[in-house]
């Protein structure tokens, strides 16, 4: 049995940043932060500025800076669309 994956976007306004497979996102919002796993309820928030963190398929781990914008979850697909976003 295949281990369920998240389908992850994230994209600045005038570029994509990063797309692929992850184990867990970890973004902040106006909420506060929040934990996404395969399988999270659909959702739509609004981006703090902050630190996304992606832990890959493999375990490493990706840190992106995102300022104002919103992430959506729905059919395990995270789709993070930031006015600007960068890897670091």
């Amino acid at each position: 049995m295949s281990e369920k994956v998240l389908r992850v976007e994230l994209v600045a306004a005038d570029k994509a940043v990063w797309a692929g497979e992850a184990k867990m996102v970890i973004a902040k919002t106006v909420e506060g932060e929040i934990g996404l796993l395969a399988g999270h309820e659909p959702m739509l928030a609004i981006l703090s500025s902050g630190e996304v963190r992606i832990t890959l398929t493999d375990g490493d781990k990706l840190i992106a800076n995102a300022e104002d914008g919103f992430l959506s979850v729905e059919h395990d697909v995270v789709t993070i669309v930031a006015r600007h976003a960068e890897l670091v």
